[in-house]
């Protein structure tokens, strides 16, 4: 009986031994589908370019920021083995497999990398590990020259941090936040870079809530206006504008209100993850919030003044409306009324022989008329 390890094999005239085809075929195959396997996207990918999530990816040693374009493995290895160094990865928009494999090699969570990808998060810190998620939900004023029951007012979208020891990964969605100011401004301030992965959160979190006072202070114009407009009697004031002022927000409302909890946990006493200079800073980040969020409240409570005086205005004109009709009517039963006595078809009425009968009817009819639109007039029916 032939041994299985000598099977495919055979003698060559020297005496030597021979590899048949199926002895290396197997091998390549194997190696191939290892190559296969470790670049997936190879054999799938279009002929033409691929859109790049990264939009940045910097290494930060010393609070200063190092020369190179660094790929996000390596920039990783780099910090590591720096002394006092971190990541900033800048992502926009990742698709599932990108954010894939970006979070095996940084060790994220699956269920925060799958909330990365989907952004429709609230505003909520949650910890995986040494990974802290932090999701921030972002506001922008849109411009318009008029508001109308169709304007857009506030544009709102997402970004999500994963804080690691020695990285930073900002997931951007939507244009309501741009992070390359803040990565600019916040390159300039090297003490506050010292802070580590830390600081960058902080800056983004400033950055995001700088935005809800620029929205807030631009929506108490549009406030103004919708006010002034529903008090003048000269314009329309259609409550369609003010229900679509109501919707844009609670369109920011759904921004601003859910970061509180976030922000309070971050700058807890207790919470030893984030350093102790940088939760100085996350406390004036919660002040400018409290500060909103007291704004979204009153605006909240003007807007349904504005539209309760709106819909009492309305009321009030309904009524007006039906006093001048029931007005009009009293004025108009007169004449019926008088009119539908001599048309009665009797022999014996009064005055039916009168020579002035008919002027002296319709003088009469008309004095009465008179006399009450004057009255009307006088009590404002008319």
């Amino acid at each position: 009986m032939t041994d299985r390890g000598q099977q495919g094999r055979t003698t060559a005239p020297n005496g030597g031994r021979v590899l048949r085809p199926r002895d290396w075929v197997a091998p390549v195959r194997a190696m191939t589908r290892r190559l296969n396997s470790d670049h997936p996207q190879q054999a799938s990918a279009p002929a033409g370019p691929q859109r790049s999530p990264v939009v940045d990816c910097a290494l930060y040693v010393d609070g200063r920021r190092q020369p190179g374009d660094w790929r996000y493995a390596e920039a990783l290895a780099a910090a590591r083995s720096a002394e006092n160094g971190f990541v900033w990865l800048g992502l926009h928009e990742p698709e599932l497999a990108e954010m894939t494999a970006i979070a095996a090699t940084y060790g994220l969570h699956e269920l925060a990398v799958e909330d990365a990808v989907k952004a429709q998060q609230r505003p909520k810190l949650e910890q995986f590990g040494e990974v802290s998620f932090l999701v921030l939900r972002t506001a922008r004023y849109c411009e318009h020259a008029e508001l109308t029951e169709h304007s857009e007012v506030v544009e709102t979208g997402q970004v999500m941090l994963f804080i690691g020891p020695h990285f930073l990964i900002s997931v951007r969605h939507g244009d309501a936040c741009r992070l390359a100011p803040v990565r600019a401004d916040l390159e300039t301030k090297r003490d506050l870079l010292l802070h580590g992965p830390w600081a960058v959160a902080y800056a983004v979190t400033d950055r995001v809530v700088d935005l809800y006072l620029e929205v807030a202070d631009r929506l108490e114009d549009d406030l103004d206006i919708l006010e002034a407009d529903v008090f003048d009697r000269q314009s329309s004031g259609r409550i369609q504008r003010i229900y679509q002022m109501k919707r844009e927000l609670v369109e920011f409302k759904r921004a601003v209100m859910p970061l509180q909890r976030p922000l309070l946990t971050l700058t807890a006493q207790m919470n030893r993850d984030v350093p102790k200079e940088i939760r100085r800073y996350f406390r004036d980040v919660q002040d400018h919030l409290s500060r909103t969020v007291e704004q979204v409240n009153s605006y909240d409570d003007l807007l349904n003044s504005i539209l309760q005086a709106r819909l009492a205005q309305v009321t009030v004109d309904q009524n007006n409306d039906m006093r001048k009709i029931a007005a009009w009517a009293a004025i108009a039963a007169v004449w019926t009324a008088i009119a539908g006595i001599y048309g009665m078809n009797f022999e014996v009425m009064p005055e039916l022989k009168m020579t002035y009968g008919y002027p002296v009817v319709l003088a009469l009819m008309l004095a009465i008329s008179l006399a009450l639109y004057r009255w009307f007039r006088r009590n404002g029916w008319l």
